[in-house]
């Protein structure tokens, strides 16, 4: 070889900047100088296509597709903060009164329609599509893996994981002990890996062996399954349905559209899905912690026992329902959302006359159930009347001269009216929340603003009404409860979708992918056969594999047992023979027959 000073001199063209690299050989077949200009490398321009291509595969790489799950998982988060329109219209209203200032901003940012909000659906979009374009090459690339053989024996086995070689003597076989060909130990080998479930390949004097494809399989499935689930979730809720009642001890609900208090379709929803049937409250019940004092009154149970009726059906059915304990009826689940209590009210205009008799749900405002709601008498005369009313379970005056509740239960009922007079605006054609009364432009003729001050009844007890305006009869206290129907025809597709995902996770969590060789050869000193495996990943039991294979191939080809574990396990790797005993071979001794 000829000596550095040997060598030609080096033109300019073949001189690098050795300040930029100064480990690179100057005589390196890239190394160009740079232009004298002092331009840099000149990168290829993408186009418009390439940069597509490139975007593309940024899109549908797997670490892509993780940070949209993760993303869609954080999306999600203010869903389960904040009361959904869709879930808990009447909390939405009670989140605007509590929180006037913050309501606007967060309405604005579809946070009350979490689920269907715009940077929601993008993310679920994305996501959707990073999946599929993910999958589908993989996919390919998967069959394509499945139908190849397996890879051919390498050269030198010693430099892979779990390596043992031991020397079979072949001193004087006989008919009773014919000796053992290297092409009989490698058929024996690649017998006993394909019973071992390996896909198995003799290359002349080896055999190649490989399993684990179940782990790519499982995480296909795995993948697939979670764009089941996406696409069962984005169209199976096109079909379902959500609607919500607030019912009234002895109520009845009939499931017709014009029976809900709210209710939010899917977009391909029909009249023709709902089903028939009728749910009538027969009584609610609530249990309250009486015996810890520092959690004295808090509700332990809630209890809805119903009458339920279908069409076609058997006679009526009795049932219950609880907070975790949806009714089953008609394709559909009934949920318990809420309760409060509602009171009953007649209410007689200035001439005598009947103007108001009805139930009227009032809205729980804190622990103790103190609770507000709206009458509405616009049949009344001289003027249309609204009242302002506030309901006490267990009414207690306090220093400020103001009533509270000092328990949930109904100890001592209080009924607090303000009373107002005016136009009520019912008649405008603009629609009125039955929970609210818009005071704008009434009078107020009982209240804290007015000469009179607000009207307190019990249960049973009539008051006048000032200015001659009538009175107002406090007949009574019930329970009510407010119900969520919700109808999605593809839950089942959704829960079969999770459990193949389950599987598919477990399936690429656990199944090792492997590769396995066996090598046999004939030599002057006897058979020497070598063992080797290679792991795709992470694999803390490929050495132990190995060791397995090699001893139960040892027994198989007549070695005793001991001599073969001693190999499996590293501690002999030196010669052995069949007839040898197994503290010889154990001790690595070079034995004959």
């Amino acid at each position: 070889m000829a000596r550095s000073s040997d060598r030609e001199p080096l033109t300019s063209a073949d001189e690098t900047d050795a300040s930029a690299d100064p480990l690179r050989p100057s005589d390196h077949v890239d190394s160009v100088a740079a232009p004298a200009s002092g331009g840099g490398v000149a990168q290829p321009r993408l186009g418009p296509i390439g940069y597509l291509r490139f975007f593309w595969r940024q899109l549908t790489s797997m670490k892509t597709a993780l940070f949209l799950l993760m993303l869609l998982a954080v999306a999600a988060i203010p869903g389960s903060l904040v009361p959904q329109r869709t879930s808990d219209p009447n909390g939405v209203v009670q989140y605007r009164t509590d929180n006037p200032d913050l309501f606007p901003i967060l309405d604005k940012l579809g946070v009350f329609d979490t689920y269907s909000s715009p940077w929601f659906s993008a993310v679920y979009l994305l996501l959707f599509i990073s999946l599929i374009g993910c999958i589908i090459p993989r996919t390919k690339h998967h069959f394509e893996a499945l139908r190849a053989r397996p890879p051919k024996t390498p050269a030198r086995l010693s430099r892979l994981a779990g390596y043992r070689t031991v020397t079979i003597e072949q001193g004087g076989g006989g008919a009773d002990r014919p000796s053992v060909t290297a092409a009989a130990a490698v058929e024996a080998a690649r017998a006993q890996l394909k019973r071992a479930g390996y896909r198995t390949e003799v290359f002349g004097d080896s055999v190649s062996a490989e399993r684990g494809y179940l782990r790519e399989t499982g995480n296909l499935v795995f993948h697939a399954a979670l764009v089941g689930v996406l696409l069962t979730v984005g169209v199976g809720g096109g079909f379902g349905y959500a609607g919500q009642r607030v019912v009234v001890e002895g109520q009845t609900f009939t499931n017709v559209l014009g029976s809900y208090d709210s209710f939010n379709p899917g977009r391909w929803f029909d009249d023709s899905q709902l089903s028939p049937f009728s749910i009538t409250l027969d009584r609610f019940t609530t249990d309250y912690e009486e015996q810890n004092k520092d959690a004295l009154g808090q509700a332990t149970d809630y209890t809805a026992d119903v009458t339920t009726r279908t069409r076609g059906g058997d006679d009526d059915e009795k049932r219950q329902i609880k907070v975790n304990s949806p009714l089953a009826i008609g394709d559909s689940n009934v949920y318990l959302l809420g309760n409060g209590y509602a009171v009953d009210v007649t209410v007689r205009d200035g001439d005598g006359d009947l103007a108001f008799r009805d139930t009227v749900p009032f809205l729980p405002q804190n622990t103790n159930l103190m609770s507000q709601g709206v009458i509405k008498v616009p049949d009344a005369v001289p003027e249309q009347l609204g009242m302002i009313g506030f309901f006490y379970p267990s009414a207690v005056d306090t220093e400020s001269g103001m009533l509270a509740s000092s328990y949930p239960d109904t100890l001592n009922p209080v009924l607090s009216l303000n009373v107002y007079t005016g136009d009520l605006g019912l008649d405008d054609g603009v629609p009125r929340s039955v929970y609210a009364l818009d005071t704008v432009g009434l009078t107020e003729v009982a209240g804290a603003d007015a000469d009179t001050s607000a009207i307190r009844v019990t249960p049973g007890e009539t008051a006048d009404l000032p200015n001659g305006l009538g009175t107002v009869t406090f007949d009574g206290v019930k329970r009510f409860a407010s119900f969520d129907v919700h109808h999605d025809p593809s839950q089942l597709w959704v829960l079969l979708f999770a459990g193949l995902s389950f599987a598919g996770l477990l399936t690429a969590l656990f199944v090792p992918r492997r590769r396995v060789w066996v090598k046999a050869r004939d030599t002057g000193s006897g058979l020497v056969l070598e063992y080797a495996g290679l792991a795709r990943g992470e694999d803390p039991t490929l050495e132990r594999a190995v060791g397995d294979i090699t001893r139960t191939h040892l027994t198989g080809l007549g070695v005793p047992e001991q001599a073969a574990k001693a190999v499996a396990s590293g501690e002999a790797t030196a010669s052995t023979s069949r007839d040898a005993d197994s503290s010889s071979a154990a001790d690595g001794r070079k034995l004959s027959s």
